[in-house]
């Protein structure tokens, strides 16, 4: 019994003295500065079409946008909504997408979701119908509680009448609620 008794405690604080670094190297890993953002905002800016279907009513169209973002947890995946819209209509798009931090309060992020254009035929800086829409951006956190944010939206084949897709640039400025 004896025997055990030592051989356990033996096991025991060479096991301790082996992960011991392990711990005290996490303690500094979390004291450096972090990446990334995992601010859940609300923002409002300018939306630019710059491609047009080749038709009538699908014109490259300017007019602004509305974003908000939504972190998803622990992981590195957000849900986002943007609607786009002109003088005429709007298209609200809601994706998910994949954020990468690669500065302190900075991501760049990737998703997809899909468009629905309120009024088909109608302009807005993402098309004039509905269709699926794959968006690339970058925020950043530039004071307390607010966030820059820039993106590009592809809508596939956005435009009645025409295989062409739409193309806007979208950016603006918001406020950090959470």
């Amino acid at each position: 019994m004896k025997g055990v008794m030592k051989s356990f405690v033996t096991i025991s604080a060479l096991s301790a003295l082996a992960i011991a670094p392990m711990f005290m190297s996490a303690g500094s890993a979390n004291a450096a500065p972090k990446k990334g953002t995992d601010a859940a905002y609300i923002g409002v800016g300018v939306a630019a079409g710059v491609t047009n279907g080749g038709q009538n009513g699908d014109a490259a169209t300017f007019g602004g946008n509305i974003t908000g973002r939504v972190p998803l947890g622990n992981l590195p995946v957000s849900a986002r909504g943007t609607i786009n819209f002109s003088d005429q209509t709007s298209a609200i798009i809601p994706h998910l997408t994949v954020d990468v931090p690669i500065a302190k309060g900075t991501n760049v992020y990737v998703g997809g979701g899909y468009s629905f254009v309120e009024k088909d035929g109608k302009p807005t800086p993402s098309g004039n119908k509905d269709g699926v829409a794959v968006v690339a951006g970058v925020e950043s956190e530039v004071a307390k509680n607010f966030m820059i944010y820039s993106n590009a939206t592809v809508g596939v084949n956005a435009y009645q009448n025409s295989p062409a897709s739409a193309v806007s640039i979208n950016g603006g400025l918001g406020y950090r609620f959470r």
